[in-house]
């Protein structure tokens, strides 16, 4: 059950991600054993299901690898469903204050400290009730992980990473670049120094920040000013770039399409 995640950031220690969108379990093993820290299961924007999530996770599980998970939206159904099913380090979407933040807590406790549902002689997660003391261990091995994606929620950074439980704060160039009126453009330089601005304000209280950014440069400057999880391209991207540079070494009419550039945030 132990979550060397969690401790990880807690201790400061930064760690590589790369996001999962593919929605496939073999896909999920075969880049587990890259070396990556932590691989995100995206359910929000990927076609993702309960069911293809739990395949991930048993297809990462003998891997040194942490699979976090994306639901579709800060609900407290979903994350029950999640959680019963192996999920222990979640990243909930965007998330706006602190009220929603200590919502996303709460649906990861049992009570008395939150409204996670009793379920566990039925879930995968307590192995079917073999772990002991299960219960009264879960709360402290989940890391909650929370979106900052607009404006207004920049704006609530320290009233959010002041809510116990919130382990860090994940930024999001994307929707934040559409949010400032730069759709398509988190590279923007007012975009660039709102996050620039985010990631040490989220420091100074103490919590990790995290970020996504498939621009090689861009990463390794987030990473540099500090950020802890910092994913750093998406598995949808790798396959297209790979497969693109294959084709390439025998075709001059490889399709263009669209690959990560400057600024690129999947």
């Amino acid at each position: 059950m132990f979550n060397s995640f969690k401790v990880a950031l807690s201790n400061k220690q930064p760690k590589l991600g790369l996001w999962l969108a593919l929605a496939n379990a073999y896909s999920a093993e075969v880049v587990a054993q890259v070396g990556f820290d932590w691989l995100l299961i995206d359910g929000e924007h990927a076609p993702n299901s309960i069911d293809s999530i739990l395949t991930q996770l048993q297809a990462l599980a003998p891997y040194e690898v942490e699979p976090v998970v994306r639901p579709a939206w800060n609900d407290a159904v979903e994350i029950k469903r999640l959680l019963d099913i192996g999920v222990r380090t979640i990243l909930i979407p965007m998330v706006q204050n602190a009220q929603e933040a200590a919502a996303a807590v709460a649906a990861t406790r049992y009570p008395p400290n939150g409204i996670r549902g009793v379920g566990s002689a039925l879930a995968r997660v307590s192995r079917w009730n073999t772990i002991p003391n299960y219960l009264q261990q879960a709360d402290q091995q989940i890391c909650v992980l929370v979106q900052v994606e607009t404006s207004q929620a920049l704006g609530e950074i320290e009233a959010i990473c002041a809510v116990n439980g919130v382990d860090g704060v994940f930024i999001g160039p994307a929707d934040l670049a559409a949010d400032m009126g730069h759709l398509g453009n988190p590279a923007h330089p007012d975009v660039q120094a709102v996050i620039e601005d985010a990631i040490q304000r989220i420091i100074a209280q103490g919590k990790a920040p995290g970020i996504l950014s498939a621009d090689n440069e861009l990463a390794k400057g987030y990473i540099t000013k500090g950020t802890l999880f910092t994913a750093v391209g998406t598995d949808v991207s790798v396959l297209l770039k790979g497969a693109k540079s294959l084709l390439s070494n025998f075709r001059e009419d490889t399709y263009g399409g669209v690959e990560p550039g400057k600024g690129s945030v999947y």
